[in-house]
Order: structure tokens, then C-alpha cells, then sequence
């Protein structure tokens, strides 16, 4: 959305803030997203609305979560006559996405965000996945290199497997710095989450899960046997038919659902 001729909210670093301005990338976002007019849309971080306006337009209501008090004014102005927007302001990262989810509804996430809070807020999304249906977020395009990478390389970790019990990850496009005011020193891509009416496989007990991912990839240089130590010995780990000598980051997201049994 171009931006009125009104001063520009200058983007504020402690909130990573990277406006999104550029025409072209704006209307990909938009054709990847699809909306339609009774979806119930969650936006985290509208920032100057670049993607809420559009989305506005189309779908006649819209919640926004924003953490930065100072851009809700101007939003709100600038929304009044597209429809009904809703803004909360808040941490994306403490909303409880579930109470925004109308009664037997899903809601259709979208978010521009901040590189420092990626991570974590996938985390915390996962665990309210069953109120969402689809997710789609610009992150930096190391994330989402990380969200889809294949078991064996330096990129294959925590948060792939994490994703992949829960999730289909689908990396759309990646977009160049110049996109952004002011640009990040990073690349970014836009990537579609759409978590799994049921796991994508048996998974067992999910806390032991979450627990023998979570040990093994913070030693992942050790083998399986002394990464898991304390979790699951020898025995167990042949019997989920892996061997003790392998390394963690080359065990498939079913490997370690089977491990948890």
C-alpha cells in the first residue's frame, strides 16, 4: 500500500520494524494469501498497513495484534473507510490467538515479522494450532530455508522437525531487501504454514517428543547415544530401528516420533 503523504512513522529498531512498501512483492503476497470475504484474518504487526488495507478491502473485517501503540492511530485513520478493523495492542508473542478465533471458526494468520521474535512466535503458535488454518508470514529467508530443510545439513534442526509433526511448510518466494523501509541487512521470503488436522505421523506422547528434539539438537554434534542420554539409552534407540552411532541432525521428524512411542 503506498503510503499517504502524512509524515512517515519512523521505523523503530527496538521493535525490529521493517515497512513493507514495494508495489510488486505486496500484490504476490496478496495472490499467495487468496482471501475472501468471510475469512477471518489475524494480522501480526500491520505496522503503516501496507498488507492490512488490501486485505481490508477484501475480506470487511480484520484483527491486527501491534505491539508498537504509536502506528494505531494512524492505521485505524487510515482503515476507517475499508471496513472494520480490529487492533489489538499487545505482544504477538503472549496472545492467546485461540480467544480470537471465532465459536467452531478457524483463523487465517498473516504477519511481516520482526526477525528477532520469528522464531519463538512459531513456537507459540504451534501450540494453538488447532484454531488456525493457515499461516503466512514474510521471515528472514534463513528461517524459512531452516523451517524446510532436509534431514543431514547445518540448516536441519529444532524448528524443522518441531514444524514438520504439525505443519506443511511451503516456501513461496523469497524478496530482496529494497522491498523494505529501511531495508534489512538480511533477505527475506514469504512461506505458507498450514498445520495437519492430525499429525503428520503417530506421534506418540508430543511432551516426550518435544523433549527428545528439543536434547538432541542442542548436542547435535554428539551421537544419537550420548546426545540423548538420560532420554532414551541404547536399547530404546534400536529399537525404533536407529542406530546409536547416528548423529541427530540425521534422523527424519517420524525417527524421533517413533523414538518417543
Amino acid at each position: 500500500m503506498q503510503h499517504h503523504s502524512t509524515e512517515p512513522h519512523p521505523p523503530r529498531k527496538r521493535f525490529g520494524q521493517h515497512f513493507l512498501h514495494d508495489r510488486n512483492v505486496i500484490n504476490r503476497i496478496l495472490l499467495a494469501i487468496a482471501p475472501k470475504r468471510d475469512d477471518f484474518l489475524v494480522e501480526i504487526g500491520p505496522g503503516l498497513g501496507a498488507l492490512t488495507l488490501p486485505l481490508l478491502q477484501v475480506c470487511g473485517t480484520l484483527t491486527a495484534v501491534e505491539l508498537d501503540r504509536d502506528v494505531i492511530p494512524r492505521l485505524e485513520a487510515d482503515a476507517a473507510d475499508k471496513g472494520t478493523l480490529r487492533v489489538i495492542q499487545g505482544d504477538a508473542l503472549r496472545t492467546d490467538y485461540r480467544a480470537l478465533a471465532p465459536a467452531g471458526r478457524k483463523i487465517r494468520l498473516i504477519g511481516n515479522l520482526p526477525y528477532n521474535i520469528s522464531t519463538p512466535l512459531l513456537f507459540h503458535l504451534l501450540l494453538q494450532a488447532e484454531v488456525i488454518r493457515d499461516m503466512h508470514f514474510m521471515l528472514q529467508k534463513e528461517v524459512v530455508r531452516r523451517m524446510a530443510a532436509k534431514p543431514g545439513g547445518k540448516e536441519y534442526g529444532r524448528l524443522t522437525v518441531m514444524l514438520a509433526a504439525h505443519c506443511r511448510v511451503e516456501p513461496l518466494f523469497a524478496v530482496a531487501a529494497g522491498a523494505f523501509t529501511p531495508a534489512p541487512k538480511v533477505e527475506s521470503a514469504f512461506v505458507r504454514l498450514v498445520p495437519c488436522a492430525t499429525p503428520a505421523f503417530p506421534l506418540g506422547d508430543p511432551a516426550r517428543f518435544a523433549a527428545l528434539v528439543n536434547q538432541a539438537f542442542s548436542r547435535r554434534r554428539k551421537t544419537l547415544k550420548n546426545a540423548l542420554q538420560g532420554l532414551a539409552d541404547e536399547a530404546a534407540i534400536r529399537a525404533a530401528g536407529l542406530d546409536p552411532g547416528q548423529r541427530p541432525e540425521t534422523l527424519s521428524a517420524a525417527d524421533y516420533a517413533r523414538l518417543a512411542g
